[in-house]
């Protein structure tokens, strides 16, 4: 059974996807996504599932695969001229998918627009973050021992503050747990000191591409993490990209240096949680609905300031 729940948002009747059970092969699972074998190829469907500290929260928020995953979609196309990307198509119509099967199913209409088709990659097991502004970890490790990622760093810095380059900080890739820090050296015995440098160069790339054409939007992106694999022992662009789930948004025009920023991301749900005094460890408590459906807004707003389309 696929998991869809009715839910409301104003006078709305809307439903959300909890989980997935496809009549194809689930290969995994993860915190948000769903990743089904079709053929030679992969089914990626992003479910409405919401985490915080590590842990799959019991409630989901309304359109939020949808917007991570046409979002993702948008910023492959953006960024194609930088690097190839998985992605072959977003799933529109259902009957897309039997021209990748060999077996035709019936599949449930909600894939349309919260799933895509892409080819599969040989991930590396790392994730790749830049950092544009003093933020989150960054700022906390700043704050306490001036330094980030483990690097020293200019006294009398301000939270929030535009680093003078953007910084290259890579972490683990982890099923389960928190990602850790990578140095460098640690990058390199992973994938190899060639591959660690190509990744550490895309990576930059494309964050300043997307940076400067947000910033025209009336949006920063503070931070972001990527994810890359190879497809055809090509280096190409995986998962998500530039999403509200993998990235920091700020408003630019609201931005101040010197505090935290109001961010179009769960960092609502973060707070909420922080202050209910829940210990991080599983089960989660339910959010209430004001804050789902204010996060759900928070979602949708992004993706039209930087796309310009409505879903």
């Amino acid at each position: 059974m696929n998991t869809v729940i009715a839910t409301s948002r104003g006078d709305i009747l809307m439903s959300v996807v909890l989980e997935t059970n496809l009549p194809i092969t689930l290969l995994h699972r993860g915190k948000v996504r769903d990743n089904y074998e079709l053929g030679d190829k992969l089914l990626i469907v992003a479910s409405d599932r919401i985490s915080a500290f590590d842990v799959v929260l019991p409630c989901a928020i309304p359109d939020k695969g949808v917007v991570l995953n046409l979002l993702s979609a948008f910023w492959f196309g953006k960024t194609a001229h930088l690097l190839p990307n998985h992605l072959i198509e977003v799933v529109k119509h259902t009957a897309q998918l039997n021209a990748y099967h060999p077996d035709r199913h019936i599949y449930p209409p909600f894939l349309a627009n919260r799933s895509m088709i892409v080819r599969r990659a040989k991930r590396f097991p790392v994730e790749c973050v830049v950092r544009g502004y003093l933020s989150g970890s960054a700022w906390a490790e700043y704050a306490s021992n001036s330094t980030i990622h483990g690097i020293p760093a200019r006294p009398g810095m301000k939270e929030s503050e535009r680093l003078a380059q953007p910084l290259f900080t890579p972490t683990t890739k982890a099923d389960s747990g928190h990602d850790q820090p990578l140095s460098v050296s640690d990058l390199m015995q992973s994938v190899g000191e060639s591959m660690a440098e190509e990744l550490k160069e895309k990576t930059l790339a494309i964050y300043s591409f997307a940076e400067e054409y947000a910033s025209t939007r009336g949006i920063i992106i503070a931070d972001t993490k990527m994810e890359f694999g190879l497809v055809d022992n090509q280096l190409t662009l995986i998962d998500e990209l530039l999403t509200p789930d993998s990235s920091r948004f700020w408003d630019l025009n609201s931005y101040e240096p010197g505090r935290p920023q109001p961010s179009f991301d769960k960092q609502m749900v973060r707070d909420w949680l922080t202050a209910s005094g829940w210990n991080r460890e599983p089960p989660a408590p339910m959010l209430p609905d004001d804050l789902i459906k204010r996060t759900s807004e928070r979602y949708r707003e992004v993706y039209r300031r930087l796309t310009g389309d409505t879903l």
